[in-house]
């Protein structure tokens, strides 16, 4: 079997070499055809390519017949359909739309401040006062005075239904009475800008002017920072290149690194504008704060779901190798009559989108079929190998 072997082999590089092929070379150097010398070298490369992919598949042969093979220890995996997320991860801050700076509405000194910092408020508690200047007792006078007018107008209605009396002095006392009316609503308006309130519920992040200091409306006399915990969200800038692939809806991922926490979410809306600078889009992401850990500008990683597969076939990017033309391709275990042995086939594939180590095979590979996993590098087309592991999935 041996010498038979031994002759098909020696044919086989008589074959190819074309009987003399040291002559031959000989002759294309003398001749000095740049373009031919290349030629006749890629030539012999090809054969050379081939004659090692027999005399391997020889080796292999050689061995199993003299029984005292050593075949390559290799695992196996089958690949089988399955749902395959992709996403797309980003970065960016925690912020939260109520998040502001209190300032009085009036002059005046800050009288008493009512709450602490850290302290959780609702909406409408009052926060502070400011010295009114005398103000609650003018109020006091012109309720007094608002009082007689109207006691004064409901009898003059009575009488001028009655018809007893003019006219006039009905009209003057109802003129009177609302003018009153008008007086003590403008004065009530103006005190209650001495009570400093909580615009919406949260948390009195800082107290920035203490009691006794003089405080009026503008920019410098910020009396308290308070800020909502519970309506945080993140805004990240995703390529216009994606518009297509992330709607309102979509499901998101967001790892804060500080915290070593994860949050699943969803996309809650997409931005209508480009940005031209950056050609991107906004999207916006609540975040849910139940724990209230998550502050504002915290930073994070934002992972967004652009591609799903239901049946996508999916495999270890471990076990991909590219040829040199670029090619990736990965081995194919085939059966034999040996269950723990096979044949392994090289297979080029197609590969779409990664999501960490694992990679979306778009061609190349079906359903069902046997992968080699542990020992992909080492084999090679046409080989048998020893499976360790049973026929499973991964």
């Amino acid at each position: 079997m041996n010498k038979i072997l031994a002759t098909t082999l020696t044919a086989l590089l008589l074959s190819s070499c074309g009987g003399n092929p040291e002559s031959s070379v000989s002759d294309l150097i003398d001749q000095g055809d740049l373009e031919a010398l290349r030629a006749k070298k890629s030539e012999i490369s090809n054969q050379q390519k081939s004659l090692e992919e027999q005399l391997q598949k020889l080796d292999s042969a050689i061995a199993t017949f003299a029984g005292n093979e050593k075949l390559p220890l290799v695992t196996i995996f089958a690949a089988n359909e399955q749902k395959f997320d992709h996403f797309l991860e980003l970065q960016g801050d925690v912020k939260t739309k109520q998040n502001v700076l209190i300032y009085p509405e009036m002059q005046g000194t800050l009288q008493r401040v009512y709450v602490k910092k850290g302290q959780r408020v609702g909406k409408g508690q009052i926060l502070a006062s400011i010295d009114d200047g005398g103000m609650g007792s003018q109020l006091a006078q012109l309720k007094t005075q608002a009082e007689l007018a109207k006691t004064t107008y409901e009898r003059q209605k009575r009488l001028w239904e009655q018809n007893i009396g003019s006219e006039i002095q009905y009209l003057q006392a109802k003129t009177t009475y609302e003018a009153n009316e008008n007086a003590v609503k403008q004065a009530e308006s103006q005190l209650g800008k001495s009570i400093i309130r909580a615009p919406f519920s949260g948390i009195i992040d800082d107290i920035i002017k203490d009691q006794g200091t003089v405080v009026a409306p503008g920019p410098g006399s910020e009396v308290f920072r308070i800020v909502n915990l519970s309506d945080m969200y993140i805004e990240v800038d995703v390529p216009e290149s994606y518009l297509g692939d992330i709607q309102e809806g979509k499901e998101a991922k967001v790892y804060f690194p500080v915290l070593g926490d994860t949050i699943m979410t969803k996309v809650r809306q997409t931005g209508n504008f480009i940005n031209p600078s950056n050609r991107a889009f906004t999207v916006e992401i609540p975040i849910p704060n139940e724990k209230g850990n998550i502050k504002p500008n915290l930073t994070a990683k934002v992972s967004i779901n652009d591609y799903t597969n239901n049946k996508a076939i999916v495999i270890p990017q471990s076990i991909i190798s590219e040829n040199a033309e670029g090619q990736q391709y990965v081995y194919i275990a085939g059966k034999t009559e040996n269950e723990n042995k096979a044949e392994v086939t090289k297979h080029i594939i197609t590969t779409g989108r990664n999501q960490g180590s694992m990679v979306e095979v778009l061609s190349g590979v079906s359903n069902g079929d046997l992968l080699v996993k542990e020992g992909a590098r080492s084999v090679k087309d046409g080989q048998i190998v020893e499976i360790l592991n049973e026929k499973t999935d991964e």
